[in-house]
């Protein structure tokens, strides 16, 4: 993996108004992980990360664990871009959980965030993410064993589904993380049995909104759905919410965030110097019999919004060499022409 000492790429400004909406980076098990939140995070636009769940089981976890999956950490907590980084962590033992955010508080994390939405089967049949939903009392008592667990300088979040199979406790579970201290709420708006199924049920984020209303209520945030700078738009007006998380959108259109803001866009020819660090990054830390298939995923997602990439994943389809790939990627980098000459005139002058 690409080390934090590395020399950082130009800062992006992420500091903004208490009351500025925020636009957060998804965590995505998989796939959005630090290198692709090194790559997007330098479109700008994005006001911090969320890590990928750092599974807690009944171990208390050493600090390179937490390093390995959020080596941000190295570099207080942000990307090289500037923008922050929150880890992430899945469990359901609300003791082993304090003890183990505590391990990770000493490392600087910019904050701790909880995790109460994953779908995945293999983790909700070990009692973690999205199956917790139907525990609100338990929920509950993990975010607040957390809570109690880190400084109170630190910042305390938590995401959620609507619920796991059916939405019917989604104002119990939404109740419990607020009255257990969370800072914030982020709100997938679709349960455990949508899946990423569209449509997003933004509506139930209002309804969250109503009950959680008052002094002392978390910051909630709205993510589901959100591939354009319409559906942004739209999610605020159903949700009551001008806070977005935004995943598969901001994979699929890293300069989505940036369009949101109204603050521009980002190309392909800017996509493709990053393609190609991306491809660097991938090398140095994941087997070579898997490395053609990060890029063509990453690849994948971005046909939908740039018809370029779609002929670079037709073209490398069926290719599998890493040494051929990185020739390709490299044959494709935009040429840099060296300024012309002066005039001798205005050299004299």
């Amino acid at each position: 993996m690409l080390s934090m000492s590395d020399p950082p790429a130009a800062a992006v400004t992420c500091d903004r108004p208490n009351d500025a909406p925020l636009l957060l980076l998804a965590p995505m098990e998989g796939l959005l992980d630090a290198t692709l939140r090194d790559v997007l995070t330098r479109a700008g636009g994005i006001d911090r990360c969320v890590s990928e769940f750092i599974r807690i089981t009944d171990t208390l976890l050493p600090h390179r664990a937490f390093v390995r999956v959020v080596p941000e950490l190295l570099n207080h907590s942000r990307t090289r871009a500037g923008v922050p980084v929150r880890p992430q962590l899945l469990g359901s033992d609300p003791v082993c959980l304090a003890e183990n955010a505590a391990r990770l508080a000493e490392l600087g994390p910019e904050g701790i965030d909880l995790n109460f939405g994953c779908p995945a089967r293999t983790v909700n049949q070990s009692r973690g993410g999205a199956v917790l939903l139907d525990e609100p009392e338990l929920v509950g008592r993990i975010v607040e064993a957390v809570r109690r667990a880190v400084p109170s300088r630190l910042p305390v979040s938590a995401k959620m589904r609507l619920g796991y199979q059916d939405d019917r406790r989604a104002e119990d579970c939404a109740q419990a993380i607020a009255a257990a201290g969370a800072s914030e709420l982020v709100v997938h708006a679709r349960t455990k049995a949508h899946g990423y199924r569209p449509p997003a049920y933004w509506e139930r984020i209002a309804d969250l909104r109503a009950c959680l209303g008052g002094a002392g209520a978390p910051r909630l945030v709205a993510n589901g759905e959100i591939w354009r700078v319409e559906d942004a738009l739209r999610c605020r007006q159903v949700s009551g919410c001008r806070d977005l998380m935004i995943g598969r959108g901001m994979v699929s259109h890293p300069g989505l965030a940036l369009a949101i803001r109204g603050d521009g866009d980002v190309g392909w020819e800017q996509i493709l110097p990053w393609l190609n660090d991306f491809w660097t990054q991938v090398s140095q830390r994941v087997d070579r019999r898997h490395r053609a298939g990060r890029l063509k995923q990453w690849l994948g997602s971005l046909r939908r919004h740039y018809p370029q990439a779609g002929q670079a994943f037709d073209t490398l389809r069926l290719i599998h060499d890493p040494e051929v790939i990185g020739a390709w990627l490299q044959a494709q980098q935009p040429r840099r022409t060296c300024p012309s000459e002066p005039p001798v005139a205005d050299i004299e002058a």
